[in-house]
């Protein structure tokens, strides 16, 4: 029996059969995370369902967060694939020359389907209330479905950004906001996609609730958006120079200061691309962190009524 997994499975194997089975735990877990919180949660876990996965009344994610689940496990084997291509061809070359080998494979294909089952079962059993208990408000000409009141709330306090800087050069703290509140989201200048709708949907929010509140980015590519690039990037954005703020500084400042925030985040050192999730944090003007959203327009409007009367 020995013999027989020494010659399935050979040292050069482990690391490329490790990898993968790393990503497949990471899925296993991140989707259990997203469809299989039991009743009695803690609300710290229902919190973390509601930032990671946009998640609605249902129980279920919105578009954007089967997105995210659908699109991480495959873009984690490509960057495996793309990193270490001649490895893994040959320990999946070597595994298909076998018979062993193939019932191996068969075993983790089934072991997968059964969960894919499993979780559409469980997404099929969640349900949205009846009709006559969903509500819905107007947003333009479409009607958007409301937060329900028990979408929750973070109340934590606002954390430490000492060492940054605004795009006046000026430091950047809770003072900066002179008492009013804040949509805070996170963004970096070479990012062509979600950053800068991210920051344009506060705007459009700010001005569709008629609400003074300052819109602050701060910037998760301290190395390029430097404090000498800040005014340029704020230009761009469409940041109100008298009231809004892009924040950055040193990478040890900014690196700390989005530590001290909460924020998930992964840079690639060799392309600095970074990958985020889309959130955007409603501040209350004593600098609690109230409310965490995806950044949808109709939900940030909803949760400034919410907060901050006319």
């Amino acid at each position: 029996m020995q013999a027989t997994q020494a010659r399935l499975v050979r040292p050069q194997d482990r690391w490329p059969l490790g990898a993968v089975a790393f990503i497949a735990a990471v899925s296993a877990v991140w989707w259990g995370l997203a469809l299989f919180a039991p009743p009695g949660t803690p609300e710290w876990l229902e919190r973390a369902r509601a930032v990671c996965f946009n998640t609605t009344e249902s129980g279920l994610p919105d578009a954007k967060g089967w997105l995210l689940l659908i699109g991480q496990p495959p873009a984690m084997l490509l960057a495996l694939y793309a990193g270490w291509s001649d490895q893994v061809r040959d320990t999946f070359r070597h595994l298909a020359a076998s018979r062993a080998g193939r019932r191996l494979a068969a075993g983790v294909g089934l072991t997968a389907l059964i969960f894919l089952a499993t979780a559409a079962a469980r997404a099929a059993s969640l349900r949205l209330p009846p009709p006559a208990l969903a509500s819905s408000f107007g947003f333009g000409n479409e009607r958007v479905e409301a937060l329900p009141e028990t979408y929750p709330r973070l109340d934590r306090p606002w954390p430490g950004t000492d060492g940054l800087v605004d795009q006046r050069g000026d430091p950047f703290t809770l003072a900066s906001l002179e008492g009013r509140p804040a949509f805070v989201t996170f963004a970096f200048g070479h990012c062509q996609t979600i950053c800068p709708v991210l920051v344009r949907n506060s705007l459009h929010a700010r001005r569709t609730a008629e609400r003074d509140v300052a819109v602050v980015a701060l910037t998760l590519d301290p190395w390029r958006d430097t404090p000498s690039r800040l005014p340029t990037l704020a230009d761009g954005y469409g940041l109100d120079p008298d009231r809004d703020f892009l924040a950055g500084g040193t990478p040890e400042a900014v690196t700390a200061a989005l530590d001290a925030f909460g924020i998930a985040y992964d840079r690639n050192t060799l392309t600095g691309d970074v990958v985020h999730p889309p959130l955007v944090y409603l501040v209350e003007a004593d600098g609690t962190i109230a409310y965490a959203s995806g950044g949808a327009v109709p939900h940030l409007v909803q949760l400034a009524h919410r907060l901050w009367a006319p």
